[in-house]
């Protein structure tokens, strides 16, 4: 067996077993002060030409064990492709959050770049995010997010089941403070050639007045490209 074959089969069986491990700590962190989420993207790409795309994100968040409509963003933005390594995009999140009984707003500029690299088949995007958030009703603030995900080099079926894992981390600029990590474990496939779609498990930790608690949310999207 080539070295190629040998880290293939590594690559999957550690994807299941750090599934497997980090659902039952999820699981069982939740008993205790977690909550488990369903979250829902829906996400719609339009190519100008080869440099230029325009995109628009919707995205919906139950908790409470799923059973109350918490969060909702809707996003615009553009995309310039640099090369097949890099792209930057300027978007724009304007968000309801609920605090309370009540809806509160967030408008949210942002500015990322994407930086894309294959090694032993494995594909790897390291996603870089900076975040003005403007409030009404609390002081605002810049938010530095950092997402790195590795994606198999195999796809299973005609659906093209890719498995993938990803992390990302928070921080804030007025304190530097590390207060938010979220690890992904999915799947993504292909409905159509136009329509991709993505299920995955998600451990959100936050640090909120010195302690961590846990979120443990069933994640699923839609992305429609014309």
């Amino acid at each position: 067996m080539t070295m190629k074959g040998r880290l293939g089969i590594l690559f999957q069986y550690s994807w299941l077993l750090l599934i497997s491990v980090l659902m039952f700590l999820g699981s069982a962190y939740a008993y205790d002060d977690g909550d488990f989420q369903v979250w829902h993207t829906d996400f719609e790409e339009k190519k100008i030409n080869e440099k230029f795309k325009i995109s628009l994100e919707e995205e919906f968040r139950w908790g409470n064990n799923a059973s109350e409509l918490y969060y909702q963003h809707y996003e615009p933005g553009i995309t310039y492709n640099i090369n097949k390594h890099w792209d930057v995009s300027l978007k724009y999140r304007h968000i309801y959050d609920k605090k309370g009984d009540k809806f509160k707003l967030e408008n949210q500029p942002n500015l990322n770049a994407n930086v894309k690299w294959e090694l032993f088949g494995c594909s790897f995007e390291n996603r870089f995010r900076l975040e003005y958030r403007h409030f009404d009703y609390q002081v605002d603030s810049w938010l530095y997010r950092d997402k790195i995900t590795i994606r198999s080099p195999w796809k299973f079926t005609r659906l093209e089941i890719q498995p993938y894992l990803a992390n990302e981390v928070f921080m804030n600029f007025y304190n530097t403070v590390f207060h938010r990590n979220r690890f992904y474990a999915g799947l993504g496939f292909s409905l159509t050639k136009h329509i991709r779609a993505d299920i995955h498990y998600l451990l959100q930790s936050s640090k909120n007045s010195h302690k961590w608690s846990a979120a443990n949310v069933l994640g699923s999207s839609i992305k429609l490209i014309f």
